[in-house]
């Protein structure tokens, strides 16, 4: 559509004040390792496997020396000096040793003799850290060939070839569906059926409250509440099929799945050498809806969006959900804030704008008058103000009942404003969304009735203009100026205050409350993370 007539020195100072967010909870991250990245770590020097309780190698590895009070000088220390006394060990041995050997390594040591061995650690691990950047870069470089061979949605529109990471999207919203039956078999055989018939991105949900356990279970999967577990096997299932679909249709088909939870920086790696296209990474959602400890988020986004930025993936964000507590007329600015707020995370691990998919949602409340205006608003003024990243637009929950048809129009006139307002990523509503997970047919219906929209409307955008003294406009610069005022509000008093006050979503979460923040870490002056500081040294280049 013609541009919103919206102020561009207040979408500056909003990414100034959100900057400075970032900046004042970087001072903290910068300064802490948590459990997850340290398994991370271990990940990525090819460390695998569980013990004969399923207990990850990672886990059991690191909790020891967590235990013993040593973490904080960064479990690739500890594996760089076992590497070093066992000449012709892999990551592999050498973790192994560390989790179940007698003595355990460096444990039993006196912390003072540590100094003379960093630099040897170092030496040891330089060509393992080579070889883990490696394996990520190598699978990247694979999932971009195939697509710019293929081609991706009705544009076959291909990713950036300078620049060798994702794009925004040109054409109608992508389209991406979910399948969720707790079955990684019935999930890929699902996915097919949804590519086959125009699903462009297909996501596979995650099971209920897998992002509350610390530990990423292992193998493939048969039964899932609520959704399928995300494992490594499991991502290299649907992946595998999709690859195989993907070679009928001729179009390159992406893959999804959740980077979030106690978890999240592990996932973020798993998905990046599986070849996975995007995934459900947050700053604050696990704070606010799975009551996961402050710092233990905000450190994990980091790390897994160092990682994520090094693939290529684009992140999802979850602004959307702040619309399910929240009412979405009175608290739209929180959205836009939050998004800001998501973007300066992103930035600071070096993900570009391509690979920033903010959220947010068509979910205010249809009874209203002039609903459809104000959902219009709040799309246009999204899409307006980032306009280089895929934004991930989301249907209806809130307000759906149980009346199918009535469900069907809604997400019918979601489509509509998707379309009409360029917007990136669609995930499509489903008619049966208030009563059970989606049939074959459901989504069938709604990859059909989108495809409707997106053609009936194609160029709806470029012949329509907004009234500058109009409904809309005047929505959209309220909806900015709040949001500016809430940054302000924030970078005051600092996020960790803002989200324990339930600034976002109307969800009161404390600093030192919720799971997980037993795993935060103060970094030793003489932390040891490669992995890490090359991700960190490359996005700066």
């Amino acid at each position: 559509m013609q541009p919103l007539p919206i102020d561009d020195r207040i979408v500056q100072r909003c990414r100034e004040l959100a900057a400075a967010v970032a900046g004042s909870v970087h001072r903290f991250i910068d300064a802490h390792t948590t459990v997850s990245i340290e398994r991370t770590v271990l990940r990525c020097y090819g460390v695998d496997g569980v013990d004969d309780q399923g207990v990850p190698l990672v886990n059991r590895c690191v909790d020891r020396y967590r235990q013993a009070g040593t973490l904080e000088y960064g479990i690739a220390f500890f594996l760089g000096w076992t590497l070093s006394r066992r000449p012709g060990t892999t990551p592999q041995e050498a973790a192994e040793e560390m989790a179940y050997g007698d003595p355990p390594g460096l444990l039993a040591s006196d912390v003072a003799s540590f100094a003379a061995q960093f630099e040897v650690a170092d030496a040891a691990l330089r060509e393992p850290t080579r070889k883990a950047l490696a394996a990520i870069d190598a699978a990247r470089a694979q999932r971009l060939s195939t697509w710019r061979r293929l081609g991706l949605g009705s544009t076959h529109s291909a990713p950036n070839a300078d620049c060798n990471i994702v794009r925004a999207f040109d054409g109608p919203p992508l389209k991406y569906v979910i399948v969720a039956t707790g079955n990684i078999y019935d999930d890929a055989d699902q996915a097919r059926a949804a590519a086959q018939v125009g699903a462009d991105i297909i996501a596979v949900i995650r099971s209920t409250a897998q992002s509350l356990i610390d530990y990423v279970p292992y193998g493939a999967t048969t039964e899932g509440y609520g959704g399928t577990w995300a494992t490594q096997e499991n991502f290299r299932i649907v992946r595998a099929a999709l690859d195989d679909e993907q070679e009928r249709l001729g179009r390159y088909l992406q893959q999804v799945n959740y980077s979030s939870g106690l978890c999240m920086p592990e996932i973020a790696y798993l998905a990046a050498i599986e070849r996975l296209d995007m995934l459900l990474n947050d700053a604050m959602y696990g704070i606010l809806f799975r009551d996961i400890n402050p710092r233990r988020t905000l450190c994990d986004q980091h790390f897994s969006r160092r990682i994520i930025g090094r693939a290529g993936i684009v992140i999802n964000t979850g602004e959307d959900n702040y619309l399910t507590t929240a009412d979405a007329v009175e608290s739209a600015h929180t959205v836009l804030a939050s998004q800001f707020i998501n973007e300066a995370f992103a930035y600071r691990a070096g993900l570009r704008a391509e690979q920033m998919g903010l959220g947010h949602a068509f979910e205010i409340d249809k009874a209203l008058p002039d609903s459809f205006l104000l959902e219009i608003a709040q799309a246009q003024l999204v899409r307006q103000i980032f306009p280089r990243h895929p934004i991930k637009w989301m249907p209806a929950t809130k307000h759906k009942s149980g009346d199918i048809f009535w469900s069907h129009r809604v997400d019918g006139l979601f489509d509509l404003v998707g379309v009409a307002t360029d917007q990136s990523i669609e995930l499509l509503g489903m008619m049966t969304e208030s009563i059970h997970t989606p049939f074959l047919q459901d989504r069938y219906a709604a990859i059909t009735g989108a495809d409707y929209v997106f053609s009936a409307c194609r160029s709806l955008s470029s012949e329509l203009q907004f009234r500058p003294d109009g409904r809309v406009v005047a929505r959209a610069q309220k909806v900015l100026q709040d949001a500016c005022d809430l940054l302000d509000v924030v970078a005051s008093e600092g996020l960790f205050s803002a989200i324990a006050r339930g600034i976002f979503a109307d969800v009161k979460r404390p600093e030192t409350g919720g799971r997980g923040l037993e795993g935060v870490i103060a970094r030793h002056a003489q932390y040891r993370n490669p992995i890490l500081q090359e991700l960190t040294e490359c996005a700066s280049l």
